[in-house]
């Protein structure tokens, strides 16, 4: 066993026995072969800037025999991960197998309808976050996703969007769990209950990282809900959150973040969040929303400059049953 590989066998052994390890500076090896259990050590990273896939605990086997530089682009990927403190948020494992099966977009999918639809929704989004519109947003890459009422499809859009996010070349996502009252992502994704927003708020002592997850799937992250509390709105009011969303939009210019926000119509908490955010989504499920729910939900949100609409669960001219239909 070299010296590289006695190193990766400790730092795992002081891992697993609860210690947070600060990762040091690491030098540029671009000429020389890099052995795969020292970067599997460092992080998970993707194999190439293009994959979009679950990535191993591995560097494919060409990098190595090419002589590659991976370990700067591991340990970037560790320090996007690490807060001042120098802890490491936890990682966690979304039942993709699931998610695919009922419905949504995974990684690796074939090509399909709802990946398209989902790629010509978030172009315009996309573009809005890169600072490509008309006017000058604030916050362009936090992007809000809304109903006018319960069960129109907001969180399987949110979810569904963040994916495909995640499978752009440059931008990772972070899909926020703010629909505080009913928070559902975490058991969509098969990941047990866990702190988050809620808790960020309510304690100074608790920093972002101690309670964003890491995902299998690259670059992706997600910020859970976190403990209910009955002054939610209010604490999505105050300055703690101001903050949170300063950090949020300015931190990673290369990061949006997608918040799953509670329906508009029944609740406060969506209203102050969207005059917060740099665009909001509609979701709509067509055939069902009432026409004076929808003005009613506009209304609501008629403080962010940017709204888009979706229509779910839409009929189209192929004759399925199911589909995103996007307009301005």
């Amino acid at each position: 066993m070299n010296t590289i590989e006695q190193a990766a066998k400790r730092l795992a052994e002081l891992k697993r026995a609860g210690f947070d390890v600060p990762v040091p500076d690491v030098p540029s090896v671009a000429a020389t072969p890099v052995p795969a259990v020292a970067v599997a050590a460092a992080a998970t990273v993707p194999a190439t800037p293009v994959e979009a896939a679950v990535i191993s605990h591995a560097v494919p086997s060409g990098a190595a025999r090419a002589g590659t530089s991976v370990v700067p682009a591991a340990r970037t990927a560790v320090v996007d991960a690490l807060g001042a403190s120098g802890r490491r948020s936890r990682e966690v494992a979304l039942d993709l197998p699931r998610l695919e099966r009922e419905g949504y977009l995974v990684p690796a999918q074939a090509r399909s309808q709802l990946a398209e639809q989902m790629r010509i929704i978030k172009r315009p989004l996309l573009a809005n976050a890169r600072g490509e519109s008309a006017q000058a947003l604030s916050r362009p890459n936090l992007i809000q996703v809304v109903s006018a009422m319960p069960g129109e499809g907001k969180t399987f859009f949110a979810i569904n969007l963040a994916m495909s996010i995640a499978m752009e070349v440059d931008l990772s996502v972070l899909l926020v769990d703010a629909d505080v009252l009913r928070p559902s992502v975490l058991a969509r994704c098969g990941i047990e209950p866990a702190r988050g927003l809620m808790d960020v708020l309510q304690s100074p002592s608790i920093e972002l990282h101690d309670v964003m997850l890491r995902t299998n799937v690259a670059k992706l992250s997600i910020l859970p809900a976190g403990t209910a509390n009955a002054q939610s709105t209010e604490l999505l009011a105050s300055g703690a959150m101001e903050s949170l969303l300063d950090e949020l939009a300015a931190k990673f210019s290369d990061r949006i973040v997608v918040f799953d926000a509670p329906p508009l119509i029944p609740t406060t908490e969506s209203r102050v969040l969207a005059s917060r955010v740099g665009q909001v989504v509609m979701v709509v499920e067509a055939g069902k929303t009432t026409h004076a729910q929808v003005s009613q939900a506009y209304a609501a949100v008629e403080q962010c400059p940017v709204v888009l609409s979706v229509l779910n669960r839409a009929r189209g001219k192929s004759g399925e049953a199911y589909g995103y239909y996007y307009a301005t």
